[in-house]
């Protein structure tokens, strides 16, 4: 698998993302001067899933040019013949890698999975997504 920075950068080519992303947590800044909560976004990656929560407006307009899909609640296997990186604007899933510990995901995250990974998809809220595969 490539580490988690090189793949989000790769699927979100021309869209700057600082390295302080990649940190496994972030916390809440806050601003001296104004007293305002600044929210950190927050990238983990876990079993080669690397999820970004948070995610930047630009981030997110680069992923609206992609392709959509969606389902219903329901449960199916899956296998990714190539990496996908996806942005979630509806739902709720859990993903659990072949042999691996789940990784859940909401609405509003980026989220990348590995070429070759087999896994089963749990859809807990209808998903709606943008998606590509690279």
């Amino acid at each position: 698998f490539e580490p988690a920075h090189q793949v989000v950068m790769s699927a979100l080519a021309g869209v700057a993302v600082p390295s302080a992303r990649l940190a496994r947590k972030s916390a809440p800044v806050r601003s001296r001067a104004s007293r305002t909560v600044v929210r950190a976004a927050t990238t983990t990656s876990a079993q080669g899933i690397v999820v970004v929560t948070d995610p930047s407006q630009e981030e997110i307009a680069k992923c609206k040019s992609w392709g959509t899909w969606g389902c219903e609640a329901s449960k199916f296997p899956w296998t990714y013949g190539s990496a996908e990186t996806c942005y979630l604007f509806a739902g709720e899933v859990t993903v659990t890698p072949d042999g691996g510990e789940p990784v859940s995901f909401k609405a509003g995250d980026i989220v990348t999975f590995p070429a070759g990974m087999s896994c089963t998809w749990d859809v807990k809220v209808a998903v709606k997504k943008h998606f590509n595969f690279h």
